[in-house]
């Protein structure tokens, strides 16, 4: 028996435009950005990532959130479960000592950095971003997280592109998300 789509996701995909070959031929980038311009989806959104962190980590006890986009959904999810919110930024954007990883890109590699207070040994936490398309930012702040001895209790992505699922085959975290296309 097939169940109804939750009006929310129905709405959120409402809202979502598409860009054909950006950033580059081939890609059709999908940007969520609209969904901050509707006041009731952008609820909407929060209100169902909250409700999968809630089912599946309700010991939860900070969200990281990825730069850039993470920045836009993990605060407002930590605020409404009344848990910290920690940024994993790009190298060099943080102050204060940090501890850092790798990963590669497409076209070469980049770092991920995090503060050494932010995350104490043993804290459970769930990572938020808006995409999963390669899986290299998400497997980087899992690997970041997990070096720190935090516990990676799962990943949140608005949207999971459906050709590349099965590619975070390294981090044994489940992945959960918000729309699957």
């Amino acid at each position: 028996m097939e169940t109804e789509e939750d009006e929310r996701v129905v709405k959120i995909k409402e809202v979502l435009k598409y860009f054909p070959d950006f950033p580059k031929k081939g890609v059709n980038f999908c940007d969520v950005l609209p969904i901050l311009q509707n006041p009731p989806v952008f609820k909407g959104l929060i209100s169902k990532m909250v409700e999968i962190v809630k089912e599946h980590a309700p010991d939860v006890e900070l969200i990281v959130g990825l730069e850039a986009r993470g920045f836009l959904f993990g605060p407002l999810i930590a605020n409404e479960l009344n848990v910290g919110f920690v940024p994993i930024r790009k190298k060099g954007k943080l102050p204060g000592p940090t501890y850092s990883v790798n990963y590669k890109l497409e076209y070469g590699e980049d770092s991920f950095e995090v503060q050494t207070t932010a995350v104490k040994s043993g804290q459970k936490v769930v990572i938020v971003d808006d995409l999963l398309a390669t899986g290299g930012t998400l497997e980087a702040a899992v690997k970041l997280m997990t070096r720190e001895k935090a516990i990676v209790q799962m990943c949140l992505v608005v949207i999971k592109a459906k050709e590349f699922i099965g590619k975070l085959t390294d981090i044994q975290v489940p992945v959960n998300s918000i729309i699957e296309m």
